[in-house]
């Protein structure tokens, strides 16, 4: 594949994935669907350190507009946007880690909540059992309602997107360094079709 279609379909991939990120972020801050959790400040830590908003939405969305618009220049764009695209992607694949770490964080730590007696705490942090798998302990929460599944089902799509993200990306470095160092290719068909019309035209001319 030109080097050019590959940024595009990059490009406007990065796309969704960058505002699932986002919106799943935003929504990590209404546990229960509630908005007096976040005006209490009762949000699980990992949820404030905005890896969805910032890590795989605002710095993979930035190189994903500027990859879409190189592939958009040419067949496959010109050195120069190219290359700026590795830097770029390589942008995208540090917010992309950023995201990842964060939402592994938030499952392995699991939420903050209400543990009883308005007493708010992370319960499963730092404790040998396994939450995810063991539902009997997401009791414990009391509040806000359903947290812990809201809030694992949110962190495990932030982390599936951010691997794509991380892929993606990745590959587009090695896109882009193809791009850099092979140059533009030009559509070498429109020269051909020229010359098939002279000479038709010719034909039939004489």
């Amino acid at each position: 594949m030109c080097t050019g279609k590959c940024s595009m379909c990059i490009g406007i991939t990065l796309y969704p994935l960058a505002l699932i990120s986002i919106i799943c972020n935003i929504i990590l801050f209404f546990p229960g669907w509630d908005v007096k959790y976040a005006q209490k400040g009762q949000i699980t830590e990992e949820v404030k350190k905005l890896g969805g908003l910032v890590g795989g939405g605002v710095m993979v969305l930035i190189p994903a507009v500027h990859i879409h618009m190189t592939g958009k220049h040419g067949c496959c764009a010109n050195r120069c946007g190219m290359f700026l695209s590795i830097i770029l992607s390589a942008v995208g694949v540090a917010g992309a880690i950023y995201s990842f770490i964060v939402a592994l964080s938030g499952l392995l730590n699991g939420p903050y909540c209400d543990v009883g007696n308005d007493y708010w705490t992370t319960p499963f942090k730092n404790e040998k059992a396994d939450y995810l798998k063991d539902r009997a302990l997401w009791e414990k929460c009391t509040e806000p309602k359903n947290v812990v599944k809201f809030n694992s089902g949110l962190f495990s799509i932030l982390l599936l997107v951010s691997l794509l993200q991380i892929i993606l990306c990745g590959i587009q470095m090695i896109n882009g360094l193809f791009g850099c160092l092979c140059g533009t290719c030009r559509d070498k068909d429109k020269p051909r079709q020229t010359n098939i019309t002279v000479t038709s035209a010719v034909n039939v001319s004489l």
